[in-house]
């Protein structure tokens, strides 16, 4: 993008990318990003997840993500000195994932859990993990 380019684009519902970095249990989707838009340093999109899904383990490298949620009842799963913590979520609250916080996603609930995502990059970066308690960066565990 040219630095003088000050073109507004628009991205239509319905009209989200899913060739983005994927984890299992779970389905990205971008509308903001460096390669759909021309942003250079912000991405966002949404996540879907059916009822009774659990992803597999991720983190999300240097991104900070905040999170809103718009549908369903997700749980973000993390550990803290070596225990499982979970932070439930409903329609209207809002999610800080800190950058390379190894976590997953999980819906208890009956309905598909929809969330809007933003990060701190203009891609969407996902490393997958075997375990929570996997190192995520080096010298960052």
């Amino acid at each position: 993008m040219a630095a003088d380019d000050r073109t507004v684009r628009r991205v239509a519902a319905g009209t989200l990318s899913a060739d983005t970095a994927q984890s299992s249990g779970m389905r990205r989707l971008a509308a903001v990003s460096g390669r759909l838009t021309a942003s250079e340093a912000l991405f966002m999109g949404e996540t879907h997840m059916a009822a009774g899904a659990v992803s597999g383990n991720h983190h999300h490298g240097v991104a900070e993500t905040a999170i809103y949620v718009v549908s369903g009842s997700p749980v973000f799963v993390y550990l803290e000195h070596g225990v499982e913590v979970r932070v439930e979520a409903a329609p209207g609250d809002y999610v800080y994932v800190p950058p390379f916080a190894p976590h997953r996603e999980e819906n208890p609930g009956d309905e598909v859990a929809v969330v809007v995502i933003a990060r701190t990059t203009d891609e969407s970066i996902v490393v997958n993990l075997e375990r929570l308690d996997e190192p995520s960066a080096p010298g960052r565990s």
